[in-house]
């Protein structure tokens, strides 16, 4: 059964995306990186909005 976590890519530029990400760590240091990343993380679950997503992702993304 496929869960409700979109595994296909979609986004229209990726690459752009991914140097954003990268670009908004530059000059934080260790901690400030974790907050951020933190902070981002709470942003897009917020805007998923979907618990069954979420844990999916969480799941996926596991080591």
């Amino acid at each position: 059964m496929e869960g409700a976590l979109r595994r296909t890519l979609n986004l229209a530029k990726p690459d752009d995306v991914y140097n954003a990400l990268i670009d908004a760590h530059k000059g934080l240091s260790d901690e400030e990186c974790r907050a951020f990343d933190a902070r981002l993380i709470l942003l897009l679950v917020n805007h998923i909005g979907d618990e069954t997503v979420i844990r999916e992702a969480l799941k996926e993304a596991a080591p």
